[in-house]
């Protein structure tokens, strides 16, 4: 956490309960807080903070509105580029106004996949395992260090598809609906919703072997 997220979350929290405020939110830096009608905010402040921190270009604001449990709206904005994605429930996936279909590889021999890894050693040390097993699968694998914004380029067609572990709902709920509204299955493994566990995003092609193989990794294991 930096003073840049703190700062962040409470600008965007402040202008949500300006303008809606019998809303909750749920913030990385600050958890929940508000009244509890009917719409939950879960913002992430800077996805991606030790790129922010490092000066790369590749961090985001994500921001998602959830209804009874379901994220209905979303959008992730880079402020390094100032790219923007943006996606509702049904309504489809964009970015700068251009609608998103996703990548239409369907080899996973073939597939640029991203992925990201946790701050906990351990953990880390199981998904380098993870990323041995699952490297002579794919075309390569890239890690840029935003959940959002490595979802958002997999709704885009720059990734075929990402996977990752210990993702919480901020870094997920927003990034999550563009890539399912750009045509992505988002989900968990062995019929688990994305979570904690797992997030996987993949056309429905490569979903399928792309899943297997990191069922068969252990990859939603470890610490």
């Amino acid at each position: 956490m930096t003073a840049a997220d703190r700062a962040v979350e409470r600008q965007v929290v402040d202008a949500l309960r300006v303008r809606r405020p019998r809303d909750s939110v749920l913030g990385e830096e600050y958890g929940a807080s508000g009244a509890h009608g009917d719409v939950r905010w879960i913002l992430d402040p800077i996805d991606g903070t030790v790129n922010y921190l490092y000066d790369l270009p590749q961090y985001a604001v994500s921001l998602a509105a959830e209804v009874d449990g379901r994220v209905v709206a979303g959008v992730v904005h880079n402020p390094a580029t100032g790219a923007e994605w943006t996606a509702t429930l049904g309504g489809g996936a964009f970015r700068d106004g251009e609608r998103l279909q996703g990548s239409p590889q369907t080899e996973l021999g073939q597939a640029l996949v991203g992925t990201g890894f946790g701050y906990d050693p351990a953990r880390r040390v199981h998904q380098a395992g993870v990323l041995h097993g699952l490297l002579g699968q794919v075309r390569d694998i890239r890690r840029f260090g935003s959940a959002a914004l490595d979802l958002c380029a997999a709704a885009g067609g720059q990734l075929d598809a990402y996977y990752e572990k210990g993702l919480n709902p901020w870094d997920h709920a927003a990034g999550g609906l563009v890539a399912m509204e750009a045509g992505l299955v988002v989900a968990g493994l062995d019929g688990a919703p994305p979570g904690l566990d797992m997030v996987v995003a993949a056309p429905p092609a490569l979903f399928k072997p792309l899943h297997d193989r990191l069922v068969e990794l252990d990859a939603a294991g470890g610490p």
